[in-house]
């Protein structure tokens, strides 16, 4: 109790900095995506609490991933979600999370006769990412020769369903929102597990960091994190039985 009440007196703290953040993203549900004229998910709702808290004028623009998150990394004041907190990116942000944990899979055309159950099976065929994504820097890192980049997770997927692409990772919950819809994919490896965060510049204001961290955290502790996680679905993934063995 003594620790959620520095928090709140953190996040009830007046803001030193009156310039707006603003916030890009991505379509990629459920986490963040457009939906007629408005944009949902589960990292985008976490945002408007945590900004409503603070009190600080923000804007939130919703992009292709390689822009959103290089206007994050370069311009003052600017923080991209959802966005995997991985090795490669640690020093070039400062992070806010986390908004969610998740599992990445990696997953194949329905009917596609490509059976593969590891990452070095999947060494032989073509795999489609986002450019900038960080599957892309992990792909290349495991030593994937064959990487082939699109703008965003729609056009991979029109890329595997014709066969241009072998397969492709995905987010855990957003293949389970494919599935059901009928789209004809199919599951084959558990590929990364990861933190998605809250990315900012580097030169971010310090106390406006932690007063947004304090926001997130207040979330967390009195339950509204988990909330809206479940209104998305995202605590009832489930994946083919064999993503439960090593």
């Amino acid at each position: 109790m003594k620790m959620l009440a520095v928090l709140l007196s953190l996040v009830a703290a007046p803001v030193a900095a009156a310039e707006a953040v603003h916030f890009t993203t991505e379509d990629y549900p459920p986490y963040n995506f457009r939906e007629g004229d408005q944009i949902k998910g589960a990292g985008y709702d976490q945002i408007l609490l945590m900004m409503k808290q603070i009190g600080v004028p923000y804007s939130i623009d919703m992009m292709p991933w390689a822009r959103a998150i290089a206007l994050a990394e370069t311009t003052p004041l600017h923080c991209v979600f959802t966005t995997a907190h991985i090795p490669e990116r640690d020093g070039r942000f400062v992070w806010i999370e986390p908004l969610a944990i998740g599992r990445n899979l990696m997953i194949g055309r329905k009917g596609g006769g490509v059976d593969v159950k590891n990452v070095e099976e999947a060494k032989a065929y073509t795999v489609g990412t986002q450019r900038d994504d960080y599957t892309e820097t992990l792909l290349e890192e495991l030593g994937f020769a064959k990487i082939d980049l699109a703008s965003d997770i729609k056009l991979n997927l029109k890329k595997l369903q014709s066969g241009r692409i072998d397969l492709m990772p995905l987010d855990e919950q957003h293949y389970v929102v494919l599935e059901k819809a009928g789209e004809p994919i199919e599951f084959k490896f558990i590929f990364t597990e990861q933190k998605f965060s809250l990315a900012c510049h580097p030169d971010f204001p310090e106390d406006l960091r932690l007063r947004m961290q304090a926001a997130l955290d207040a979330l967390i502790a009195d339950g509204t994190q988990a909330k809206i996680l479940a209104s998305y679905g995202l605590d009832k993934a489930k994946l083919p039985e064999q993503a439960t063995k090593p």
